[in-house]
């Protein structure tokens, strides 16, 4: 009993002694912060890894009317394309050899035409990778310059997450806010709160919900209600990067103003482990 009150009052104490240090300047943390954002499809790019995505249909009151599971093992894409996702298992069934073949085959048969390509004509293909590579980084770079054009950016604090300090910031659209990018639109429609690593300055958390309806496609494609969330979590892998661990997401939306969907869903990422050469289709999938 004694020992079990001295750790309690010993975790207290630590507790403390955390929320009694000054936090960092703001604009300092945030300009560090900064500099250490990137896409988590780049970061992902040298990793294999597994993704259980689980959708589900939610009646008015939104209980689960409809659930489906599905396995992929995610391999880094060819160069300039997408992620190559190979589909393990699906409502806990799975996936026949046969169809596990068909895919290989079909996989394999990319690469060859992407290697003939570049045996044929090859300063051409990789004239046309740079040029891809590029126009992303363009556009993700424009996309983080609307995070902090967006956004009126507040640090509320110090808080533990899994194991690391982090500082807590409260993000609110502004107002008069004129962002550059598509996905600085949308942004203008969602409350948000983050917290980062204060060692890493790495995105540790995310929670956003929209606080009006966010409308695609000129407004006629889908609506997305107010109210929808959106949650994210990242983990430190190999004490060397931080990656991908749980998305989730709850809504309503109207589609082409007639279907009223009403969804939520999540994806778990496990199982990370270096890409190389060597590297087979055997990432462990979940039970």
């Amino acid at each position: 009993m004694v020992i079990r009150i001295g750790f309690a009052l010993a975790i207290a104490g630590a507790t403390l002694t955390a929320q009694d240090r000054p936090l960092p300047d703001q604009d300092s943390f945030l300009k560090e912060t900064r500099k250490h954002l990137q896409t988590d499809s780049a970061l992902q790019s040298s990793y294999v890894y597994t993704e259980t995505r689980r959708e589900q249909k939610l009646d008015k009151q939104g209980r689960i009317s409809e659930e489906s599971v599905k396995v992929f093992e995610s391999y880094p894409g060819l160069p300039g394309e997408a992620r190559w996702e190979r589909l393990v298992s699906e409502n806990g069934r799975p996936v026949p050899k046969e169809e596990l073949a068909k895919q290989d085959r079909e996989r394999q048969a990319k690469a060859a035409g992407m290697a003939k390509r570049l045996t044929e004509d090859g300063p051409k293909e990789r004239a046309r990778q740079e040029r891809e590579y590029q126009k992303s980084r363009r556009e993700r770079d424009d996309a983080v310059s609307d995070v902090y054009s967006v956004f009126d950016i507040r640090m509320t604090g110090r808080e533990r997450i899994e194991g690391h300090d982090t500082i807590a910031f409260s993000l609110t659209p502004k107002a008069d806010a004129r962002p550059r990018t598509t996905e600085g639109g949308q942004m203008r429609h969602f409350k948000v709160q983050a917290w980062i690593s204060e060692s890493d300055y790495e995105l540790v958390k995310l929670d956003a919900e929209a606080i009006d309806t966010l409308s695609f496609g000129l407004g006629v494609l889908a609506r997305l209600h107010k109210g929808a969330k959106l949650s994210f979590l990242r983990r430190k892998i190999n004490d060397e990067v931080w990656l991908p661990a749980v998305a989730s997401y709850s809504g309503s939306a109207r589609v082409s103003l007639l279907f009223m969907l009403r969804r939520a869903g999540s994806s778990e990422f496990s199982g990370y482990r270096k890409y190389s050469v060597d590297t087979s289709s055997t990432v462990a999938t979940p039970k």
